[in-house]
């Protein structure tokens, strides 16, 4: 595409410049905003993308040349994020003026392709108005909106290298994608109804083995609305994956959905419209409402309003979400999901929609159609399809707001694969994370790329989509990761995978908690110069010791750590058995405090008379017990002490309900219990212990004395935050350190985050909290990857790699 542009007097001085800018600029409509930018100012040239960024050379009088430099980031598209400008003189060409070049391929990448953006307004407007040839198409898109990441096969950003390239464009498309004018400008997946792609509805063939047939739906839209009106339970392929949708309003279909998927009481996401049709159920700040509507629309954490019937107005099914707090609530973020929700004028249908993800609890997000219809049958009535084919599996992100401030508790779709800045440079490294939430982390000089959510890595489908995840990375940067970090426990699948991934290249095992800390610090962009005080609370960690850590306080920086205190060890009778049955972590830790196992407990009764008995026969003789210092287990056996949940039917239920129920409680009756701390001699080296034995014997007397169950919840948060506050001045008094980060999946709880952070300022602490990436396992990868660059047992003395297979960061 070439331009002609305006004329300049004869013998006035020229000048050409080649301008090279970096980050999100490929799929943002940049090369076309350049190319309008040359044509106002007069510029002769060309734009084009490579895989180093987009590449322009500009050439006309000097004034102009400098002004169109000075000014490329100032005014880029919104999209877009630019991470540097660079601009040289290169010898005058001439020419009389400015096009859009064909993209230049091979070297080594150094762009970086944008999330996937919501639908935009002007594509809206256009999909709901019955004189645009657009009309109702569920693929409607345009530089400023739709898909990117999930679409990528390669770069540069082209057609070509998306899995738009099996449709071609119809002359129409192609008209507008060539005209500078246009909003579709070199949008790459533009399309209409003409050119693709389209959907399908299939059902279940009436010949059990027999592949679902296709249904010729004249319009697949209105009968998989139909469906849903009925009850139906209904496959949805979108952007990085299938949902499982239904009628979030009728009880019954929600239900069979929890059933169907093997859920227990994991609370499902909703999808509105918009706002007017959830602000009657849920409590929204200016600061989650813009989380709401913002381009990456995740499903954002909402605090639930008392039950008020709005004449007209959708409401959920009480059990979709059952003893949380909370409504995870996500706006539609494709055409599809519109239609689906119905356009002004179309026929009443659901307006409220459970999504969940299409896949069976433990199994990964299902991308393939084929896999859709074998992995989703039974779950699914119906599968509403298209023919796009989906390159990266990519979950939909979760965030809540804590202070005022945005909180990640699941970075992926609308955020991945945007780098985070480092605050240091790192040589190239991958990072495992862990073996829960997991995800990759791949590094380079002062970029940091998360991968998306990729889950837990128990199931071996799982453990395929992290060996993609990790291809994948490396083709989109180039970047060929000459270091390996993993967690240091030995059976965690995903550093058995990294090791065999590795080659000959060097594995740094990294401590679970330091690199929590060190992915806090790296987030507020820290250089570890000065150690922080790290409180690292979560469920577990492998411990230099064996033991299952989770209650730790670490005085830290990225070369390594000290463990000033902890909680005191109790054992972890069975494992994963006192996970699923927090009575069994409270039996434990009221053995360990000294306190019977009276039958008035809530603990004790839950627990049944054949399982009391060897229960406490495996505690005597220490049979299948590693110590645990876990915060998370705590949590837990609060819980249950408190007589609120006794069987977790997923991970953090019974923390979550311990919070639920301390938001009920009065302010006024929130006075906290005391841990009883343990205070080495000074010089020993030995770590501080905080005991919660006098915690669970307040607890125990509360509930001996009718004391609700809400105003204990409230009172244990509060105890725990005192303990922050109180082994925090502790480590100040002796090593003089004054900044605090909080971290682990125990600080997704927004009560106990906000307690702790309000009383160590108080205190004249500076505090660190996740913001950008999950303070859970979701973040833990961006600690090891740095950790692992500066780790000594990666280096020589005089700086290179080292080749030493396998090694451990510095303690």
């Amino acid at each position: 595409m070439t331009a002609p542009r305006s004329g300049r007097a004869s013998g006035e001085p020229t000048q050409r410049r080649r301008v090279t800018v970096r980050g999100v600029v490929q799929g943002v409509g940049f090369r076309p905003y350049v190319y309008s930018r040359a044509l106002a100012m007069g510029l002769a040239g060309h734009v084009t993308n490579t895989p180093e960024g987009v590449v322009a050379e500009v050439e006309g009088s000097p004034a102009a040349v400098a002004l169109f430099c000075e000014g490329i980031a100032t005014d880029a598209p919104p999209m877009a994020v630019l991470e540097s400008v660079e601009h040289r003189e290169v010898p005058a060409a001439g020419g009389t003026g400015f096009a859009i070049v064909a993209s230049r391929t091979g070297g080594p990448s150094r762009t970086l392709v944008p999330p996937d953006m919501a639908t935009c307004a002007d594509c809206l407007a256009e999909l709901a108005d019955p004189a645009d040839r657009r009309h109702r198409h569920p693929f409607i898109t345009c530089t400023n909106c739709g898909p990117r990441f999930t679409i990528v096969t390669g770069l540069p950003y082209d057609r070509a290298h998306t899995t738009m390239a099996g449709f071609p464009m119809c002359d129409e498309c192609a008209r507008e994608y060539a005209d500078p004018a246009d909003r579709r400008f070199h949008a790459q997946p533009v399309a209409c109804l003409r050119c693709g792609p389209r959907l399908d509805l299939l059902v279940p063939h009436p010949d059990p083995g027999t592949t679902p047939r296709r249904t010729h739906a004249a319009d697949p839209v209105a009968a998989a609305r139909e469906l849903l009106s009925g009850g139906a339970i209904l496959a949805v392929k979108g952007l990085g994956g299938y949902h499982l949708a239904c009628d979030a309003s009728n009880p019954r279909a929600v239900a069979e959905l929890r059933r169907r998927k093997a859920r227990g009481d994991k609370p499902f996401a909703l999808m509105a419209r918009g706002i007017d049709d959830i602000e009657h159920v849920v409590r929204a700040s200016v600061e989650e409402r813009a989380l709401l509507t913002d381009v990456a629309r995740p499903i954002v954490l909402l605090r639930r309003r008392a039950r008020a019937a709005v004449p007209g107005a959708p409401v959920p099914s009480d059990n979709v979400a059952p003893g949380s707090p909370d409504l995870g609530v996500m706006l539609a973020y494709t055409p599809l999901h519109h239609l689906l929700l119905g356009l002004p004028g179309d026929p009443a249908g659901p307006r409220l929609l459970v999504m969940t993800s299409g896949n069976v609890a433990g199994e990964p997000i299902v991308t393939d159609d084929a896999e859709a219809l074998e992995r989703l049958h039974g779950l699914a009535d119906a599968w509403l399809t298209h023919d796009r084919p989906i390159r990266v599996p990519c979950d939909d992100s979760v965030v809540r707001v804590c202070d005022g401030e945005q909180l990640i508790v699941r970075r992926s779709r609308g955020y991945a694969p945007r780098p985070l800045e480092l605050p240091f440079p790192v040589p190239a490294g991958l990072a495992a994370g862990g073996d829960l939430k997991n995800v990759l982390c791949l590094a380079k000089g002062r970029r940091a790329w998360l991968s998306a959510h990729i889950g837990d890595m128990d199931d071996l489908a799982t453990q395929h989509v992290f060996e993609r995840a990790a291809q994948q990375l490396e083709t989109l940067t180039g970047v060929r990761p000459g270091v390996l970090a993993v967690d240091r426990h030995p059976g965690y699948r995903s550093g058995q995978l990294t090791r065999r991934l590795a080659g000959e290249r060097p594995v740094v095992r990294v401590q679970h908690h330091h690199a929590h800390i060190a992915s806090t610090m790296a987030e507020h962009g820290l250089d570890g110069s000065r150690r922080v005080i790290g409180v690292a609370f979560d469920g577990t960690g492998y411990g230099d010791d064996g033991a299952v850590w989770g209650g730790e306080i670490l005085l830290a920086d990225y070369d390594g750590y000290h463990r000033f205190g902890h909680l005191a060890y109790v054992p972890l009778p069975g494992g994963d058995a006192s996970v699923r049955r927090p009575y069994r972590m409270a039996l434990a830790h009221l053995r360990a405090a000294g306190i019977g196992w009276a039958r008035d407990l809530p603990c004790t009764m839950a627990c049944p008379p054949d399982e009391r008995g060897p229960l406490e026969r495996q505690l005597e003789r220490n049979l299948n017990c590693v110590p645990t210092s876990s915060m998370g287990r705590l949590f837990d056996a609060v819980s249950s002490l408190a007589g609120i949940c006794h069987r977790a039917g997923y991970e953090a239920q019974a923390a979550i309900e311990l919070e639920t129920a301390a938001l009920q409680a009065a302010e006024g009756h929130r006075e906290g219990y005391d841990f009883a701390l343990r205070v080495p001699d000074p010089g020993s080296g030995a770590a501080l212990i905080a005991d919660p034995a006098p915690v669970l014997s307040a607890v125990v007397d509360d509930v001996r004395a009718g004391t609700e169950p809400g105003v204990v919840a409230a009172r244990f948060h509060t105890a725990v935050a005192a303990l922050v506050r109180s082994t925090c001045v502790l480590a100040r008094e002796q090593y003089g350190l004054d900044t605090v980060a909080l971290t682990g999946g125990v600080f997704a709880n927004t009560l106990l985050s906000s307690e702790c952070a309000r009383t160590l300022r108080g205190h004249g602490f500076t505090v660190l909290r996740h913001h950008r990436v999950p303070p859970n396992d979701g973040g833990l990868a961006l600690g090891q990857v740095v950790i692992a660059a500066r780790s000594r047992a990666t280096r020589t003395p005089d700086g290179r790699s080292n080749t030493a297979r396998e090694t451990e960061a510095t303690h």
